[in-house]
């Protein structure tokens, strides 16, 4: 049979097409081998992924991060998707003819806002549940407010009344950790809910963090639209691959971290004392960036951990 295979590929390709072919198929069982112990170290393990930016409104990108967290999934992983819609929101919120502002960073949320914030959002979410679901894999979208997942107290930045946006307070992990339990890959939208029973809009990055605290996940990784951390922002030739939480404070008192980087650098720092074990920068725009920064010994992103006992081998 294997005499017939080759004599049929011989007869198909020339000799230096079938040299390509070989090498081609052995990168991959190369880059398998590669992937071998990092699945094996995070089997079993919670994995939150905060899904937004270009990776959203791009089709092939949106199908490349949902078919990365499948594969989490089918090599025995435990992945959450945490997800935004901000610029969806703010497409919506012209249409109806509102003004979107916004004030310290926060999008002023009012009554009508707030539940055109939650029709978008919740179409965001079934259309991910069922991206995923088409691979074979098995997913429940919900938001905050499902089970008392995140209950929030009214965020005041600056003093500054921004309306129904909230600060989440305490995270129940009962129906994450039930979903997960059953073999379904939760993917969770932004919302949480006050002890009154208003409904508030999250910052996606926020509540990606704090579901990941409350859950004690092996990782948490933010999909953006940066290389990572570069010592130079405009090379991205010097990005940082690990840093620990001394390394990234030193930065940041250098100016080294900065501008848009700087709140996303405070979250990876936050997730981390809040017993995440190593929190990713990764960009969203690459495809298969998860797949390259998990199970590739150079990564293609910033990871950030508590300290130098939670490096890998290679990056000692």
């Amino acid at each position: 049979k294997r005499k017939y295979i080759k004599a049929r590929i011989e007869k198909t390709m020339s000799n230096e097409e079938q040299q390509r072919y070989l090498d081609n198929i052995t990168v991959k069982a190369e880059t398998l081998i590669e992937a071998l112990p990092y699945i094996r170290d995070f089997n079993s393990k919670k994995v939150v992924v905060k899904y937004g930016g270009s990776a959203m409104l791009d089709h092939n990108l949106e199908e490349s991060v949902i078919k990365d967290v499948a594969l989490l999934k089918l090599v025995g992983m435990q992945p959450i998707i945490v997800h935004g819609g901000g610029k969806e929101i703010s497409k919506w919120i012209s249409k109806v003819g509102k003004e979107t502002r916004f004030e310290e960073g926060f999008r002023v949320t009012d009554k009508d806002t707030m539940e055109i914030a939650e029709m978008v959002l919740n179409r965001v979410n079934k259309n991910l549940v069922s991206m995923v679901e088409h691979l074979g894999v098995k997913a429940i979208g919900l938001c905050g407010k499902d089970g008392g997942m995140l209950h929030v107290q009214k965020k005041m930045p600056n003093g500054k009344d921004i309306g129904f946006v909230g600060d989440i307070d305490h995270v129940n992990t009962e129906v994450i950790d039930t979903l997960l339990e059953n073999d379904y890959i939760p993917i969770i939208a932004p919302i949480g809910m006050d002890d009154e029973g208003n409904t508030y809009n999250i910052n996606a990055d926020d509540a990606a963090c704090a579901i990941a605290g409350g859950i004690r996940a092996e990782k948490l990784a933010f999909l953006t639209d940066v290389e990572g951390v570069c010592m130079n922002p405009n090379d991205p030739t010097t990005l940082v691959s690990v840093l620990n939480l001394i390394e990234a404070n030193k930065l940041i008192e250098a100016g080294i971290i900065s501008g848009g980087m700087l709140p996303k650098v405070n979250n990876c720092i936050h997730a981390v004392n809040s017993g995440v074990g190593r929190v990713h920068i990764l960009d969203g725009r690459r495809d298969h960036c998860l797949l390259l920064e998990f199970f590739t010994k150079r990564g293609i992103g910033t990871a950030i951990i508590g300290d130098d006992s939670g490096r890998y081998s290679n990056e000692i």
